[in-house]
Formats: structure tokens, C-alpha cells, sequence
């Protein structure tokens, strides 16, 4: 499934403020991303034409089950990514904002690899 980062962005942030928040709507996700409004609508409905994205007559987003399975891919490399990098070292703010970065251009055989190693090492 091939899709951009911005819209990995956009499908994961839905994700994880949907986690804490009853209902997301398109201003929270302007808000936690520090983008404009107008550039949010547009890439609102750009995963809604992608099939990725809801939005109900209130304006309520919510993730198809396609972008549910984007996003909680991306989630899980942020998580995982950010984990490892604090585990070598790397402070939590930096370790987030990389994690940000590579979990977009990782491959999943390099991913599948490092969760396998940190799996093992992990392990009693």
C-alpha cells in the first residue's frame, strides 16, 4: 500500500488524537500538526477521495478501516522507533522527532528486522 508521508501524517495523527479524544475534527488536527486550516481541508479530502478518511455531517473525523491500517502501522514505528532510539541513548524529544522522520522512508524488512531484534534482546 503505497501512499505519501504527508498523508501518513495526517492518518496518524487522526489516529492518535482519536485515542484520547472523543471526537477529532479537522482543527485539532490543524492544531496538532501547526498547519493551517485550509491545508488540512484539502488533505481531508484528498483521504476521503483515498477512501482513508470519514467525515460524518458534524464535521467528525474517523478513520476507514484502510487508514486505520495505515496509521496504526506508522503509529507502531513511531513507538517502536522512538523506543529504540531512547534505549541507545537519545533523548526523548530528539528521539521522537527522528523517529517522526525514519518511520516514513523505513523499509519493512528493515523495520521487521529491528522489531525481531528488539524482541530477542528483550526477552529473559
Amino acid at each position: 500500500m503505497s501512499i505519501h508521508e504527508s498523508a501518513e501524517m495526517y492518518l496518524e495523527t487522526i489516529y492518535t488524537l482519536s485515542k484520547t479524544a472523543p471526537a477529532v475534527r479537522s482543527v485539532d488536527v490543524a492544531e496538532a500538526l501547526g498547519y493551517s486550516r485550509p491545508s488540512v481541508s484539502r488533505a481531508v479530502g484528498l483521504l476521503k477521495k483515498d477512501g482513508c478518511v470519514l467525515m460524518d455531517e458534524n464535521g467528525f473525523l474517523s478513520l476507514t478501516e484502510k487508514g486505520a491500517q495505515i496509521a496504526s502501522q506508522i503509529y507502531e514505528r513511531h513507538t517502536v522507533l522512538s523506543s529504540l532510539l531512547e534505549a541507545l541513548g537519545v533523548d526523548k524529544e530528539t528521539a521522537a522527532e527522528d523517529a517522526c522522520k525514519i518511520e516514513h522512508v523505513i523499509s519493512d524488512q528493515s523495520f521487521g528486522a529491528i522489531k525481531t531484534y528488539i524482541e530477542k534482546t528483550n526477552t529473559p
